[in-house]
């Protein structure tokens, strides 16, 4: 039996879901599971299991016994199928048979019993799947720090554009509205939706993502909005669709501009009504979700060459996050180069020892056309193919570049070398102007000029600016003396 401590013990809330028990048939097992110390909460309502979810509770026994529970499964796949819970199932013998009791328990059970059962191994079952939850809930995890918890793909970041963004999440994970999260494609859209998501009160329920740009135009609406049986050729079964299947917790819908615009004004009817109606349907199904959208492209200028619904644009944009390029981060390039070699390392090659400075300067010459998913990408390809303890240019790829670079004419090959090495002063100098001065051999006026001439990250000129004017005249800057 997994052994967990006395503290987490006392959290060992069972919850017995019997939708079709509601006008007062109980579980016959519940007292005598009571009898051997387990604490439940019986449930007859979806809306009672999603405050039990909400609560705390981790483990669930559902119920069928009938044709009736069975005729409820429907019903409550989309939150056994999302939620945190490991589900174990109390089934009737004679209901094993069934095709879509099979398929049900293969799909969403941990594990499951059939009746009539010993109650110690009814006991057994749930104790095992409760300790199964409680090593998978990250919440649990000893060496991890609040926030951590960002599945592949972690926010590292230090620099004032990041503390901002930060900031920013955390305001607008306490409320509900909804959010557009901008910037250019491999920023991690998706990843400062996560982290809206677990920073928010719907954290315990399902973050549903959705890539608009990989679903064909024709298959949108059943997989947004689900199908009935017999919708359609080849429906073969009811299916839930993606909207439902996040029910209680955060949609999120990455670029939403590449969505075709018949299909935008069902989703704004959506966001308005707060209902659906799957395909091929009649009911009209109501759905409590937190709509995150996502985009790489200027939306109000798709809007106004009439691609995308002016009406949906502002419905979805009531808080803006934009997440800046990797470029114009500076230092944080090394930061999260270090987070994800210790990350790759420990798996790929654990006699590596970290990057050497050639590499290290690589990187930060480089301008991230593909941005953190492109960093990500390359330190996980050195973890691979370095064969010494340092991570050289060549292990991250950057061979090609340096004979592309040769190609240049003199002057572009001048003016490249001046920025990177500019570059590359700013960020051993932790972006103090005269110390990157003093390693460049020039004037803090001179270096000032060339950060205006190479338009590197602008906003550090102006902060130390303000810091330099108290000393030198600006006309004297102007003249470049």
């Amino acid at each position: 039996m997994l052994y967990v401590s006395n503290s987490a013990a006392t959290n060992q809330t069972v919850m017995v879901l019997r939708l079709s028990g509601r006008n007062g048939a109980a579980c016959s097992y519940t007292d005598r599971l009571r009898g051997h110390g387990l604490n439940l909460i019986e449930c007859h309502t979806l809306e009672s299991a999603f405050n039990a979810m909400h609560g705390g509770c981790r483990v669930g026994l559902l119920v069928i016994t009938n044709e009736a529970d069975v005729a409820q499964l429907d019903k409550c796949e989309p939150f056994v199928s999302n939620s945190r819970i490991s589900w174990v199932g109390l089934v009737a013998q004679e209901l094993i048979s069934k095709p879509r009791m099979r398929q049900f328990i293969g799909e969403h059970l941990f594990n499951f019993i059939t009746l009539p059962a010993e109650v110690e191994h009814i006991v057994l079952t749930l104790r095992h799947a409760w300790g199964m939850a409680f090593m998978r809930d990250p919440q649990n995890a000893a060496n991890d720090a609040p926030g951590d918890t960002d599945g592949e793909f972690k926010m590292v970041g230090k620099t004032p554009e990041m503390q901002r963004l930060f900031g920013q999440i955390q305001k607008v994970a306490r409320t509900d509205a909804s959010v557009l999260i901008t910037g250019p494609s491999g920023t991690g859209k998706e990843v400062a939706a996560l982290s809206i998501h677990r920073q928010s009160a719907r954290r315990d329920a399902p973050f549903v993502a959705v890539n608009c740009g990989a679903i064909a135009p024709q298959l949108f609406q059943s997989e947004l909005f689900g199908y009935e049986k017999g919708a359609f050729t080849g429906a073969n079964q009811r299916k839930i669709g993606r909207i439902e299947a996040a029910q209680g917790g955060t949609l999120f819908l990455d670029e939403i501009g590449d969505m075709p615009f018949d299909m935008q004004v069902n989703l704004l009817r959506f966001l308005q009504e707060k209902t659906i109606e799957r395909v091929g349907g009649t009911e009209s199904i109501e759905i409590d979700v937190r709509v995150i959208a996502a985009t790489h492209i200027d939306l109000a200028e798709a809007v106004r060459q009439g691609r995308f619904r002016e009406d949906l644009f502002y419905r979805i944009n009531v808080v803006c996050i934009d997440i800046p390029a990797l470029a114009d981060r500076g230092q944080d390039i090394e930061d999260i180069a270090r987070y994800y070699f210790t990350k790759f390392a420990s798996i790929h090659n654990k006699s590596l020892r970290g990057f050497s400075k050639a590499a290290m300067n690589a990187m930060l010459s480089h301008t991230w056309p593909g941005n953190v998913r492109e960093l990500v990408n390359r330190v996980q390809r050195a973890t691979v193919m370095a064969e010494g303890r340092f991570i050289q240019p060549e292990d991250l790829g950057f061979e090609r570049e340096t004979q592309m670079k040769q190609l240049m004419s003199l002057e572009d090959a001048r003016a490249a070398a001046e920025s990177m090495m500019i570059r590359r002063a700013l960020s051993q100098s932790r972006n103090q102007i005269s110390r990157a001065a003093s390693l460049l051999g020039v004037s803090r006026v001179t270096l000032y000029r060339l950060i205006e001439k190479y338009n590197i990250r602008p906003e550090l000129a102006a902060g130390a600016r303000g810091a330099f004017a108290g000393s030198v005249k600006p006309d004297v800057v102007a003249r470049g003396e």
